[in-house]
């Protein structure tokens, strides 16, 4: 039987913290080893773990780290390198999963797919389902086959907690989250994808996704904006020269040249005034619209526009 190690990076998520835990504790597949990284929590975080572990001292392997605060990317990357399961899975701390999910996965663990994504459902703090996450399901195929089909739309759902990720698969390619980055998932999750060897999709919704106000995607934070933006501009400048380096299909560079730059386009709709005049000065540098496809009338015109005026193409959106 395979075994899976559920990576829970924690930062000042007391409220929820349980409830995640429980959901892991309670899967019906049981050969689990649960990791929690406490990264440097100022809240009640560190005893609610500590009285939810005296409480579950069972043949589940639960073990608990602390460190010093140094973000999400690098909780990951941490939980990573004490993972010793067949596969790794990444859930956030103030999110949770049903409790068949690992179960309804087995039958693709057991057949060593690099790669294995499921689906997710958005509610809000109260519960009140919010959106069923979709997304294209497929049979098993490869990470360069996988990525076009997921990203028909020019954009996909890039989140780590999205997948389970064969171990020795993340570990012989050296993936690192970015440190001290927002949108780190935007930045790997791609490349993780695409350097699959076998990738398959699975329709079950098995990841609850709590959308709360003071998230990190959820954010209200007028630095912490720019500094998201920033970060995605990081990302992009990073994709762009990763991605000669790698040996994939000449079809997949551009497919993964055009992901960035959409999304570069889409992160401008969220910004405003000043910032906004900023950032879309840093689109136009880069000169994405040379990334974006125009293969019929529509498309020509819409890379037309983004050449000439973004911020009209960000109203006609």
């Amino acid at each position: 039987m395979k075994k899976i190690s559920v990576i829970i990076p924690v930062y000042n998520t007391g409220k929820y913290i349980k409830k995640c835990l429980d959901s892991i504790f309670n899967q019906t597949m049981k050969n689990i080893e649960i990791i929690i990284i406490n990264d440097g929590s100022t809240d009640d975080s560190e005893k609610i773990i500590h009285d939810w572990i005296d409480q579950h001292k069972t043949n589940m392997e639960i073990r608990y780290f602390k460190k010093e605060n140094s973000g999400l990317s690098d909780a990951r990357n941490y939980g990573v390198n004490k993972a010793t399961g067949d596969y790794i899975s990444f859930v956030d701390s103030d999110d949770y999963i049903e409790k068949d999910l690992y179960k309804n996965m087995e039958k693709y663990m057991n057949m060593n797919i690099d790669l294995i994504k499921f689906k997710a459902i958005a509610l809000d703090d109260k519960g009140k389902i919010l959106e069923r996450l979709q997304g294209p399901i497929f049979d098993k195929c490869t990470g360069e086959e996988a990525f076009a089909r997921l990203c028909i739309k020019d954009k996909y759902l890039e989140v780590a907690w999205l997948y389970l990720y064969r171990r020795e698969f993340f570990i012989d390619n050296k993936f690192k989250y970015d440190k001290g980055t927002y949108h780190e998932d935007f930045g790997l999750t791609p490349f993780v994808i695409i350097q699959a060897k076998s990738v398959i999709s699975s329709e079950y919704f098995g990841y609850c996704y709590i959308k709360r106000e003071n998230s990190i995607t959820n954010s209200t934070d007028v630095k912490k904006d720019k500094k998201k933006a920033a970060d995605i501009l990081k990302h992009y400048d990073n994709a762009i020269d990763k991605i000669e380096k790698i040996n994939v299909e000449e079809k997949t560079k551009k497919l993964i040249k055009r992901y960035y730059s959409n999304s570069l386009l889409l992160k401008a709709s969220s910004l405003q005034g000043e910032e906004q005049k900023k950032y879309i000065q840093e689109i136009k540098l880069r000169k994405v619209y040379r990334n974006i496809k125009a293969e019929n009338l529509k498309q020509l015109i819409k890379k037309i526009i983004i050449m000439i005026n973004i911020k009209l193409y960000l109203k006609m959106r």
